[in-house]
């Protein structure tokens, strides 16, 4: 069986396997990679630093989400800084649809 991590850390933008307590110790300030306002709702992504992922794959420990307008409450997660911004200009494209 392999055991996975389930805390992480970020070091600069690297995310890294952390022990609860080195987590928890990181967790006092939101790390926010993005925010946007815009007229169909407030984008929002951030690093969560626990990993979400419910079945096999990468660990998801970076979440966006449309806060308001017709989309409100959508969310997208992923695993890597680079794809947190990438997912943070498609959620902007997104709520404007």
């Amino acid at each position: 069986m392999t055991i996975r991590h389930e805390f992480y850390i970020l070091k600069g933008k690297k995310v890294i396997p952390a022990s609860f307590n080195e987590w928890d110790d990181g967790r006092k300030t939101i790390v926010r990679v993005a925010r946007t306002e815009t007229p169909n709702g407030d984008i929002s992504t951030v690093f969560l630093g626990m990993n979400h992922q419910w079945g096999a794959g990468p660990p998801l420990v970076f979440e966006t989400m449309i806060f308001g307008g017709t989309h409100a409450n959508e969310t997208w997660r992923c695993s890597t800084w680079e794809q947190a911004e990438d997912q943070h200009v498609l959620a902007i494209e997104f709520a404007s649809t």
